[in-house]
């Protein structure tokens, strides 16, 4: 099996020059005890809502200090926080935080090649990031929602994570 799975919807054109844009899937963080070992056993089994999306960006340049790739994503200000879960949990809004960090290898596994980015998009990523309403309410305004929009605006792919939904056969 390859090491990264591709969309079918991708554009095969000329790529030379231009940035990839993978989503990549991760279990949530949860609080330490009964709680992280629940979340960890629902990640194990493939369970979309207990999964947490991100976008993360190889630049065909790649930036300094070794790093090869930049994941964005936005989850809760506090998302190890039991207060913040039950806000969660309860349908509450909570503070949200759009974080982007540097990695040094795309990961080997929930990660899906998505397209390229039709202009420079670490700066396309920020300025949208800029934009971003911060208020964070799980299912109506949340991970999937930033990472299918940051998508939309990188690649112009709409609903991409329904996309992986559908050719995962029901598991992204």
């Amino acid at each position: 099996m390859a090491k990264f799975q591709s969309l079918s919807f991708t554009n095969s054109t000329l790529t030379r020059g231009k940035d990839e844009v993978y989503v990549a899937a991760v279990a949530l963080r949860a609080t330490k005890g009964p709680a992280q070992i629940f979340m960890s056993a629902a990640y194990s089994l493939n369970l979309r809502l207990l999964q947490h999306f991100m976008v993360i960006i190889k630049p065909f340049s790649p930036p300094p200090l070794k790093s090869q790739a930049i994941v964005f994503d936005f989850q809760p200000e506090d998302p190890e926080n039991i207060y913040t879960a039950l806000a969660v949990l309860s349908g509450r809004a909570v503070p949200g935080v759009v974080l982007t960090r540097k990695l040094t290898k795309l990961p080997r596994s929930r990660c899906w090649f998505v397209g390229y980015s039709k202009e420079e998009a670490v700066d396309k990523a920020y300025k949208f990031n800029n934009t971003w309403e911060t208020d964070l309410r799980v299912g109506f305004h949340d991970c999937r929602d930033y990472t299918n929009g940051l998508v939309e605006h990188l690649t112009g792919e709409k609903l991409v994570l329904e996309h992986l939904r559908r050719i995962n056969g029901g598991q992204s």
